[in-house]
């Protein structure tokens, strides 16, 4: 079992940045996959970014360039660092970990706006 602790909640201008944090707990040591989604109203949640081990990171088209995810294997922890920000961005973000046995784990979520 994995717990996952999203920070970062934020109210952000249109160009703006804000990085996201998910500290990991429990199994830790099964996880292979970390990444963030994210769900807007009226649209279907996302993949946003993912972080595999040995393998690296993967992004959708709408954040390549914009966004960053990086991960502390030390302190069990991924981030998010968004730039550019617009207000399509604004949603919902998930922190997800997936175990070397395909067991998914979910974070609580937490609120990103970006509006003038």
């Amino acid at each position: 079992q994995v717990q996952l602790v999203e920070s970062g909640v934020g109210l952000v201008q249109p160009g703006g940045s804000l990085r996201l944090s998910c500290a990991a707990s429990g199994s830790i040591i099964s996880i292979n996959t970390m990444g963030w989604y994210r769900h807007a109203p009226g649209k279907q949640r996302e993949m946003v970014a993912t972080i595999t081990r040995g393998v690296g990171a993967n992004y959708a088209d709408s954040v390549k360039g914009r966004f960053t995810i990086s991960r502390d294997n030390a302190k069990n922890t991924v981030y998010l660092q968004m730039g550019s920000l617009k207000p399509e961005d604004t949603a919902v973000y998930y922190c997800n970990a997936v175990s070397v046995i395909m067991v998914s784990s979910w974070g609580q979520g937490t609120q990103v706006t970006v509006s003038s």
